[in-house]
């Protein structure tokens, strides 16, 4: 019977190792090397719980290792010795714990030369940290104290397309085309909850999403967007955004499908572009509409039915601003594609 046992056992190793296209031999070692602080599912080896731990140093990670999480410790170094035999991490969690930028220890970002996403919102850092790997495609920074990007820091790192630094302590002469020069391929930009006052600049054609939200940004220059032809989703929430700082068809933007100005001081609603479907104005300071003034297309395309030109217009938001009821009807006659009427 234990021979029979043993057998099974030895059978179900073997098929969580192949599960995870890992070779038994492999898979063995990976066990056997999982720091007693930590949690290696032996159905899913390559993954390294460390997190909700109390650590205050990162444990000796095994080699065959993809996934690691140490969140919510009380780590202040980033080793470069824990993680000299983890050159395959593709995934590193490291939120909610007291890094600084001395506790980054030189080489130990370079040690993961395959790394793809790095968390390291909810620190102590107060600069963009230098060495980053450059197969990096997302970079969480949010919540830390940074005020600085290095110049130079994204360098080569075409593959990012994620870079998150919200809730830190940027303003703008942070944010500039030196600073950012590298990144290629970004898609999403978070810079909400920072300091600046102006847009920021610098930023590459690619970006998609940009979120701005909760700053202190008064005006947009009529030409910003000229350099930013993908821009799909722009939030600009709780600014300090007036008429006077918003340029009429600066809004006018082939891609742009969703547009967020709640809690600002407008007391107009500006242009909406023909393709844009959402669109966020409560909690400004608008007493009215008049759908003739903010119809992106003539009366004579609107009476064909079947133009392609028709607005594309699905959700306005309007409440907070004092509009009485009801929404005047050449709002609804031109924007017929509305679902969703917020007032």
């Amino acid at each position: 019977m234990s021979l029979l046992l043993g057998v099974f056992s030895a059978f179900c190793l073997l098929g969580a190792a192949l599960s995870q296209d890992m070779p038994y031999e492999d898979y063995l070692a990976q066990i056997q090397a999982c720091p007693s602080e930590c949690h290696c599912p032996r159905n899913f080896p390559s993954s390294v719980y460390c997190d909700n731990k109390g650590l205050k140093r990162i444990p000796k990670i095994p080699p065959h290792t993809l996934y690691l999480y140490l969140q919510n410790n009380l780590i202040e170094v980033l080793s470069k010795e824990a993680l000299s035999n983890a050159t395959k991490l593709r995934w590193v969690n490291v939120n909610r714990n007291r890094i600084t930028d001395g506790g980054l220890e030189e080489g130990a970002l370079g040690a993961m030369p395959q790394l793809l996403q790095l968390y390291m919102s909810d620190n102590l850092l107060t600069s963009v940290p230098v060495g980053l790997p450059r197969s990096l495609e997302q970079l969480q920074l949010s919540r830390n104290r940074i005020s600085k990007i290095p110049a130079g820091v994204f360098s080569g790192m075409d593959q990012l397309s994620l870079l998150d630094l919200q809730g830190n302590k940027l303003m703008d002469d942070a944010v500039t085309e030196v600073s950012l020069k590298g990144l290629s391929g970004l898609v999403q930009m978070n810079l909400a909850k920072n300091q600046l006052s102006s847009m920021p600049t610098g930023l590459p054609p690619s970006t998609t999403q940009l979120f701005l939200d909760g700053n202190n940004i008064e005006g947009i220059p009529s030409e910003y967007f000229k350099g930013l032809p993908k821009v799909a989703f722009l939030r600009l929430n709780r600014n300090k955004l007036s008429n006077g700082g918003v340029p009429r068809n600066v809004f006018n933007l082939s891609n742009i499908l969703e547009l967020q100005l709640s809690h600002n001081q407008l007391t107009e609603v500006p242009f909406i572009a023909q393709g844009l479907e959402h669109l966020h104005l409560d909690h400004n300071r608008i007493k009215s509409v008049n759908g003739s003034n903010i119809c992106p297309v003539s009366a004579e395309a609107l009476e064909d039915y079947a133009n392609e030109s028709t607005p594309k217009l699905r959700y306005l938001r309007l409440d907070g601003n004092g509009i009485p009821p009801p929404i005047p009807r050449d709002v609804v006659t031109c924007f017929r594609l509305l679902r969703s009427i917020v007032i």
